[in-house]
């Protein structure tokens, strides 16, 4: 009879509320998410201390219905996988202290994942990882390109200099009126527009692959701005397509580049903007037939913060002996090493 493994994971690091139960490192019995974006939309944005009280109200709820979906008691679990950072330090606190009461309840093995190893991890649960590979993580707090040569081992190639990605689609789509969150709307706009408006694109140095979308976002508000004073109109569509066309051509030219540099096996898409319906049809035109290369995108439900991605990433942390003491604390500035 075959050994399973079953992790539950706890996911709290900004504004949604998830607790998951993976087998295996690779499928997902339950995975469970309480958004709090209603909360948050009126203020344009996640209000910390707001987030850490849905966290309080929601976590032993969601951890209560992912064991219920799974068909699992508390006493099959074999590890606790909880988000350590980065990401809001009281939001994290919840998730933290919720996975040592269980694990110490129940004398349970708990280990701390790093919130961008989890969403790395989570094409894990599309399809087996081959190595050497490379991961292109786009989100509201992070941009980057991390190479990974096996299991567990992360090394960022690639990262932002100021402004993430998500963060820019966020600040570009209150400058066009649009409600939060911002980057879906943007993307929809943009399918219906024409990059018709002439935009920065931040190369940087020659052979970087570090990012920078800072001076793009003032880009865009400046050409608002100028054309309100001229008395001109710009049809929000072609600025969201320009906008959007200038942040993909950046993406997915320096993550070819990195995939031939460093002869990987497979591209991961990772992060909330990987739900960005132009970033992944670039994707899938640039390496869909690249014959050498495999293009893992997630679905949907997988790109934005979820508890399965934390589950996925601490079960490899767990079959490595990696283990976290009850000292474990939130590290709102967690290195992914």
């Amino acid at each position: 009879m075959t050994q399973h493994t079953f992790v539950l994971g706890i996911e709290t690091s900004c504004d949604e509320t998830a607790a998951s139960v993976v087998r295996d490192g690779t499928q997902i019995l339950s995975n469970v998410v309480s958004s709090q974006i209603e909360s948050h939309k009126r203020f344009g944005g996640v209000v910390p201390e707001i987030a850490s009280r849905h966290h309080v109200e929601q976590v032993t709820y969601v951890v209560e219905e992912a064991l219920v979906q799974a068909g699992l008691t508390i006493k099959e679990i074999d590890a606790i996988a909880v988000t350590e950072g980065p990401g809001l330090v009281g939001a994290l606190i919840i998730g933290v202290n919720a996975a040592k009461a269980i694990a110490f309840a129940h004398n349970i093995p708990l280990v701390g994942v790093h919130h961008i190893a989890g969403h790395i991890y989570a094409n894990r649960l599309v399809k087996e990882m081959k190595f050497p590979l490379l991961s292109l993580v786009v989100s509201g707090g992070h941009t980057e390109l991390v190479y990974m040569k096996e299991h567990g081992s992360f090394e960022v190639i690639g990262e932002t200099r100021d402004d993430a990605a998500g963060e820019a689609y966020d600040k570009v789509a209150r400058t066009l009126g649009l409600p939060y969150p911002g980057g879906p709307h943007i993307d929809r706009l943009a399918q219906e527009g024409k990059p018709s408006v002439k935009l920065p694109r931040a190369w940087l140095e020659e052979g970087s692959y570090d990012f920078s979308f800072s001076g793009l976002k003032s880009s865009v508000i400046n050409t608002l701005h100028n054309a309100e004073q001229r008395g001109e109109e710009i049809d929000p569509k072609d600025l969201a397509a320009s906008f959007q066309e200038s942040v993909i051509e950046v993406l997915v030219t320096k993550a070819e580049r990195a995939v031939k540099e460093y002869k990987a096996e497979q591209l991961l898409l990772a992060g909330g903007v990987a739900a960005n319906k132009g970033l992944r049809q670039r994707l899938e035109e640039t390496f869909g037939d690249a014959g050498s290369i495999e293009l893992i995108i997630p679905p949907l439900s997988l790109c934005t913060d979820n508890a399965a991605m934390i589950a996925a990433a601490g079960t490899i942390s767990f079959e490595q002996g990696k283990r976290s003491g009850y000292a474990l604390n939130a590290n709102p500035g967690l290195e992914l090493i």
